[in-house]
């Protein structure tokens, strides 16, 4: 007889309630069943706790962050329902929560093992939507999970996403002025392996606002993605800042320092921001943009050698996928430079509105890219790129096939009751993070975490969903047998519950650029799925 295993909804349930759920607790890693099965699928998901920090005696009138020059208070408690609504008069807020990372079948979403993340050292903000990316390094010791967190900021806290990495690091920062310049956390790249051990490599970067992904190269080091600066801060004035957040952002190069614990001292020059004036001053209309926004990065990847990343928010810079060709070190960082991938949007986001909101990368092969649009509810990014677009590589351009959408965009889930209520109707408006392998078969499978919208104050609260998708590697055309491809739902939504990451555990092989061929495990379940 096989064993019974939970679904992930169960488990997250689980999980949050601290209680059993149809005789279900969250399964953990054991000596005898390694964390990071072959042929599994890892996801990074949290669930919302009012219980604790300071979000436990939330009430409307409570102080929050503003501007530099004043304060406003909460309009809305804690309630799951309704406490997001006080982003719409705190662009800073939000509530640190704890990390779940499971091990699950990669079809039928059943739970293999299930890590909490020790909430002492390491946590997310809950509604920063790009947090907790996933990447899997592989070595002589077996694969290795990558992802970022806040360091020792415990969980209910609040706004942590927009605090400082460093106690004083800049004056300007709104949070800094409500909650004092000791109110500050590392943002913390983690690695756990099979064994279910983490290490912790804090850094100084992403100063008021959030690291979202990193990966371990081949090189030893961590390369990280994400965003900086939340007061006034500039590269050069009097309100520059220590560290300076305008060159402690985007795609950093750190160094390991892989410590048992998350309150480990940062080593001095441990990372660097590569090709740091990779700024677009000029906008719409030759309005300046702020410093350190247009290094505004949130998916990133290894492939080939070289490394694959995104910009698809904010009104600056230009969205769009970019590359560094070599792997830099923390020696060469400020002299490498960052491109736009050949034949990828070059336009001013101030100019375009947010119509290409690219989030993740997946290499099936060197000419085939496939790359995940968040949806910004621009007309244009709806109808030409919200969902999981596929790229040709041809004569050295890379050119947009098609965009799978199909149970997908549009899809709204009803009826989410659960402890404070019920939350407002959720529309599936594209994709975020993205992971896959490539069959024998000449199929390439994928799955990636949605994007919504909602009624919610903050739309990166919204439960979201795991879903999955096949395509025929070989297709560069919608055709009829493409345009069948559906999506179909893995995990979600699920009451109080984000899911953030996904990354698949090669059980087959890796080729030379580092995409994972599916085993003998993977096909008998392809084939019968």
């Amino acid at each position: 007889m096989s064993k019974f295993r939970p679904t992930l909804d169960a488990v997250v349930l689980a999980a949050a309630t601290g209680i059993l759920v149809l005789g279900i607790s969250a399964p953990a890693a054991r000596a005898d069943q390694p964390f990071l099965q072959p042929d599994s699928l890892v996801v990074s998901s949290s669930t919302y706790d009012r219980s604790q920090g300071a979000v436990a005696s939330l009430t409307i009138g409570t102080t929050l962050p503003d501007t530099a020059e004043a304060t406003t208070q909460a309009i809305a408690d804690n309630s799951y329902v309704t406490v997001w609504n006080n982003a719409t008069v705190d662009a800073s807020f939000g509530v640190t929560s704890p990390i779940l990372l499971s091990d699950i079948e990669p079809h039928d979403g059943h739970v293999f093992q299930a890590i909490h993340v020790p909430t002492d050292q390491v946590v997310t903000s809950f509604s920063s939507k790009s947090e907790l990316g996933l990447h899997l390094a592989w070595s002589w010791r077996g694969p290795q999970l990558v992802f970022v967190g806040y360091g020792t900021a415990g969980v209910g806290a609040l706004d942590v996403s927009n605090s400082d990495a460093v106690a004083g690091q800049d004056p300007t920062n709104p949070v800094t002025f409500a909650f004092g310049s000791q109110y500050a956390f590392h943002r913390t790249i983690v690695s756990l392996d099979t064994d279910g051990r983490f290490s912790y490599t804090p850094t100084i970067d992403y100063g008021g606002n959030n690291g979202r992904s990193a990966l371990l190269a081949a090189n030893g080091l961590y390369y990280a993605v994400g965003n900086a600066n939340n007061g006034n801060a500039d590269t050069f004035g009097p309100n520059g800042t220590n560290p300076d957040v305008t060159e402690t952002t985007g795609l950093e190069v750190v160094t390991p320092i892989d410590a048992a614990s998350a309150f480990a001292s940062i080593p001095a020059n441990d990372s660097a921001e590569v090709d740091p004036l990779l700024q677009y001053p000029l906008g719409k209309g030759g309005a300046l943009d702020k410093p350190g926004k247009d290094n505004n990065y949130r998916g990133v990847t290894e492939f080939g050698g070289a490394l694959y990343f995104t910009k698809g928010s904010g009104s600056n810079g230009m969205d769009t996928v970019y590359t560094v060709s070599t792997l830099p070190t923390v020696a060469n960082a400020a002299s490498t430079t960052i491109s736009v991938v050949p034949g990828f949007p070059t336009d001013s986001a101030r100019a375009t509105g947010g119509d290409f909101t690219p989030f993740a990368v997946f290499f099936a092969n060197p000419t085939t890219m496939y790359v995940t649009d968040e949806g910004s509810g621009d007309s244009t990014d709806v109808s030409e790129h919200a969902g999981l677009e596929k790229w040709s590589l041809v004569s050295g351009t890379w050119q947009l096939d098609y965009v799978l959408t199909n149970g997908l965009i549009g899809v709204v889930d009803t009826d989410l009751y659960g402890y404070d209520g019920q939350y407002p109707n959720v529309t599936t408006v594209g994709l975020r993070n993205l992971t896959g392998v490539v069959g024998a078969d000449g199929k390439v499978t994928l799955w990636a975490t949605t994007s919504t919208s909602s009624a919610s104050g903050d739309n990166g609260a919204d439960p979201n969903k795991v879903v999955r998708i096949t395509d025929e590697l070989s297709a560069t055309t919608m055709t009829a047998a493409v345009s069948q491809e559906a999506f179909s739902v893995v995990a979600g939504p699920t009451y109080g519950t984000v899911y953030r990451g996904v990354a698949y555990v090669c059980g087959g092989f890796l080729d030379q650029s580092g995409v994972c061929h599916g085993g003998a495990g993977w096909q008998d379940r392809n084939a019968q799925r």
